[in-house]
């Protein structure tokens, strides 16, 4: 005798057909939003320049200022001081003047006062984009 499992009627009821709507509804939205975006692109228009505008000397990459637990600073692997560090950064800030952003890594175990100066040293050389991180032995 053949044993008959009863399974239920919540699948059953379970209709996908507005799953289905809603997703080409999705599909035509992003299609014609994607044809509006790729139409104000194909347009020849003339633009004017800025008399003040500022061209983009290098490519703007962030400069890393590392500071051991010594207080030393290292820009680019070499240690160096915080009057050549402002050089360094008034060169860096010249080159890109509205662009420049600079990270600041420091040993958990350095004073303050160390990343105090470094940030100071990187307002002074006109770069305020400045991310302050403290790195210790666990990161």
């Amino acid at each position: 005798m053949a044993v008959k499992i009863d399974k239920g009627t919540a699948l059953t009821s379970l209709s996908i057909t507005p799953l289905i709507d809603i997703v080409f509804l999705l599909l035509i939205f992003f299609l014609v939003a994607t044809r509006f975006a790729e139409e104000d692109r194909e347009l020849d228009v003339m633009l004017p320049s800025a008399s003040e505008a500022k061209p983009l000397v290098v490519k703007p990459k962030e400069l890393f200022i590392n500071i051991d637990q010594h207080g030393n600073y290292f820009v680019g692997g070499t240690q160096i001081t915080l009057d050549e560090m402002e050089q360094s950064l008034k060169q860096s800030a010249l080159n890109n003047p509205l662009s420049q952003s600079a990270i600041i890594r420091a040993d958990k175990r350095c004073a303050w006062d160390h990343v105090v100066g470094a940030i100071d040293v990187c307002h002074r050389a006109g770069i305020h984009d400045v991310r302050p991180t403290i790195k210790g032995d666990d990161d």
